[in-house]
């Protein structure tokens, strides 16, 4: 009958239609498998080349740590010898001093000492160049040695600071520095200190009192004027101590805390600098992450 589709012709119409769609199912797994082949190589290649680069990228990790060590061990060296080679020998006083670097093998500081005969006594300072690399060294390197040469002209302790402090200005723009200075004067056996922002020096009596300095004036390098250096009498059995902030600064220890605690453990201390020293790092060195310098003095009036 005209008009109506036979049967016949629907199933036929049917699976015509079932056959492209299974080809086109095949046609699109075979196109699958041929890229996930693609990409299996691509990884593979990608595998071989990352294994180059890792290689590659851990041989060049080697020699930067082994040029890192070496460069930091050459600015260990150099550090060291911007500091004195050893201490001088004066009448009536034993004289004892540890230098240690920082902990981190990354820090190199500006922390320094210096005792050196001048024409009015012996001078004595500690000092910390603000900076932990090498350029902070040289500064540091810069100032002792000028703070040797202006002592030498025999310049009060507050006339030294104020010396150093122009020339920082002067040469080393936007640099700073605290350096704590103590003059024994020959003539009249008075302790003269001057104090540019630096930790307060710590006086040990003969009869057991121990007392901080806190007497300062402003840090270097901000041209700011310096205070009058102050005058201690001082006799037999009297000691000085002066550290940098390395070796009394802890992490969630507030300073003051840590300075008392420092008092309490020096008076409690050897009367022998060099066993006072030893003690001190002992018990305050030990987690140390910055430059550390102690420096003590001992009258014996010998």
């Amino acid at each position: 009958m005209p008009g109506v589709p036979r049967p016949g012709g629907r199933a036929a119409a049917r699976e015509r239609e079932l056959l492209a769609a299974v080809e086109e199912s095949r046609a699109r797994c075979r196109e699958l498998r041929r890229r996930n082949a693609h990409l299996r190589a691509e990884n593979r290649d990608m595998t071989a080349r990352y294994a180059v680069l890792s290689a590659e990228l851990e041989e060049t990790n080697r020699g930067v740590v082994a040029l890192f060590s070496e460069e930091h061990q050459f600015a260990l060296s150099l550090q060291r010898t911007f500091l004195p080679a050893g201490l001088p020998e004066w009448p009536g006083v034993d004289l004892a001093v540890r230098y240690l670097p920082a902990a981190a093998e990354n820090e190199i500081g500006g922390d320094f000492y210096e005792a050196v005969a001048t024409p009015d006594g012996l001078l004595m300072a500690v000092g910390d160049v603000a900076g932990h690399n090498l350029q902070a060294a040289m500064v540091m390197g810069e100032l002792r040695h000028a703070l040797r040469a202006y002592a030498n002209e025999g310049h009060p302790a507050d006339v030294l600071l104020e010396r150093l402090d122009a020339l920082l200005g002067r040469h080393r723009p936007g640099w700073t520095a605290t350096v704590c200075v103590a003059l024994l004067e020959s003539a009249t056996g008075l302790l003269h200190l001057a104090n540019a922002g630096h930790l307060p020096p710590l006086l040990l009596g003969a009869d057991g009192r121990a007392r901080y300095v806190h007497d300062h004036g402003p840090l270097l390098g901000l041209g700011l004027p310096q205070p009058p250096a102050t005058r201690h009498e001082v006799g037999p059995g009297d000691r000085l101590v002066m550290v940098t902030d390395g070796l009394v600064e802890t992490r969630g220890v507030g300073l003051d805390d840590s300075l008392e605690e420092f008092r309490r453990a020096a008076a409690a201390g050897p009367q022998d600098p060099e066993a006072l020293c030893d003690l001190l790092l002992e018990g305050f060195g030990t987690h140390q992450e910055d430059d550390t310098v102690v420096f003590a003095a001992r009258l014996t009036g010998g």
